[in-house]
C-alpha cells in the first residue's frame, strides 16, 4: 500500500456502557469527560475477525485445564503461549528457536498485522509497532448522563457468599442476615443515557518496512486496508452483548493521502450536537483539505442519514450510508 490513511471513527452509545472502568462506571477523565479506550474499539473488530475464522492472537479464549494436586478440571483463559500454539498449530513454543518463523506467524495474524504486538514468550522478545494506530475516543455529547439500574437476581445468596458479605458489611441485627439468606440478590447495571465517541486513527504502511526487508511479511497491503475499511464500518454494530447492545457504528471519515503527508489529529476537527430533529456532525477541516488538495487522493465519509446530518463537506467528498455502504 503506497499511501497513508487518516480518519475518525464515531461510535454512538444509547442506554449502554461502551467502555466501563473497574467500578462499572463509564471511563472518564479527571474533569469528568467520558471517553473510550482504543482497546474498547479494537475488541469488536477482533471478535468479528475471530468469528470469520481468521487468525486472531490477542483475544481472550478459554480452555479446560487440570489444576492443583487433585487435578480438578477448571475453565481458564489461555496464556499467550497457549493461544499462539493453538492458532498456529505449534506443539510447544519452547521448542521453536527460529525467530523468523515466529515473526512470520505473528505477522500472519490479522490483529497483529493491523495493531502490532508485544510478544515476550519462551526466550522471544518481539515488539511490532502496528500500521494502524487508534487514539482515545472522547465523548463529544455534552448531555451525557450516567444512569444506574437496580437488577433483581432470580437466586438468593448462598451461605458461603453470605458469610463473605458479613465480613465486609456490618450487620445491624441478626434479622438482616436472615433476610439476605431468604431473599434473592440485587445487582446494578450502569449505562450512559447517550454518548457519542470519536476516535482518531492513522494507517502508516511504512511501519513494516523493516519486516518486509527481513522477508517475514509482504507489508501492509491494499487487501489489509480493505479488510480494515470493511470491519470498522460494522464491527461495533455487530457486537451485541448486554452492555454493548445499544452501541453502533455511526460515523467514519477516511482521508487517503500521499505516503509522506502528515496530518494532525482529525477528531479535534469534528464536533457533535443535537438539533431539534437529528444529530449533527460538523467536519471543520475543510480549509485544511483544500490547501492540501494536491496531496490528498480521496475523502470518504460514512454516516447514518436516518439519525444524523453532516456539515462542512465539500462537493468532492464521497458520502455513503454506513448501514448499507451505498452512495448517498
Amino acid at each position: 500500500m503506497n499511501k497513508r490513511v487518516y480518519g475518525v471513527i464515531g461510535i454512538s452509545s444509547i442506554m449502554a456502557n461502551w467502555n466501563a472502568d473497574f467500578s462499572g462506571q463509564p471511563k472518564s477523565l479527571s474533569d469528568g469527560t467520558i471517553f473510550g479506550s482504543d482497546k474498547a474499539l479494537k475488541y469488536p473488530m477482533k471478535k468479528l475477525w475471530d468469528n470469520e475464522g481468521r487468525k486472531v492472537l490477542y483475544i481472550k479464549s478459554m480452555c479446560l485445564s487440570s489444576v492443583g494436586k487433585k487435578g480438578e478440571v477448571t475453565l481458564l483463559p489461555r496464556t499467550l503461549k497457549e493461544r499462539y500454539e493453538q492458532i498456529f498449530h505449534v506443539k510447544d513454543l519452547k521448542d521453536c528457536k527460529d525467530a523468523k518463523e515466529i515473526l512470520t506467524n505473528l505477522m500472519s495474524a490479522v490483529d497483529v498485522k493491523n495493531f502490532g504486538a508485544t510478544f515476550a514468550e519462551s526466550g522471544s522478545n518481539i515488539a511490532i509497532t502496528g500500521a494502524v494506530q487508534i487514539g482515545q475516543g472522547l465523548n463529544k455529547y455534552e448531555g451525557a448522563v450516567v444512569e444506574e439500574q437496580d437488577i433483581l437476581s432470580p437466586f438468593r445468596v448462598s451461605k458461603e457468599k453470605t458469610s463473605d458479605l458479613n465480613k465486609s458489611k456490618e450487620m445491624t441485627d441478626s434479622g438482616e442476615d436472615e433476610d439476605i439468606k431468604k431473599n434473592s440478590t440485587l445487582g446494578t447495571k450502569i449505562v450512559s443515557n447517550e454518548a457519542h465517541y470519536f476516535y482518531p486513527f492513522v494507517i502508516n504502511p511504512l511501519a513494516y518496512k523493516e519486516f518486509v526487508e527481513m522477508g517475514v511479511t509482504e507489508g501492509y497491503t491494499e487487501e489489509d486496508y480493505e479488510n480494515f475499511h470493511r470491519t470498522v464500518l460494522v464491527s461495533t454494530t455487530s457486537f451485541a452483548t448486554n452492555s454493548k447492545v445499544g452501541c453502533e457504528n455511526e460515523f467514519v471519515l477516511f482521508v487517503e493521502t500521499d505516503i509522506d503527508l502528515y496530518l494532525p489529529n482529525l477528531s479535534e476537527y469534528v464536533t457533535f450536537e443535537k438539533t431539534e430533529d437529528k444529530n449533527r456532525i460538523q467536519i471543520q477541516c475543510g480549509d485544511l483539505f483544500d490547501k492540501l488538495r494536491n496531496h490528498i487522493h480521496k475523502i470518504e465519509v460514512y454516516y447514518n442519514p436516518y439519525t444524523t446530518e453532516l456539515g462542512g463537506l465539500s462537493d468532492d467528498v464521497e458520502v455513503y450510508d454506513i448501514r448499507t455502504q451505498e452512495r448517498v
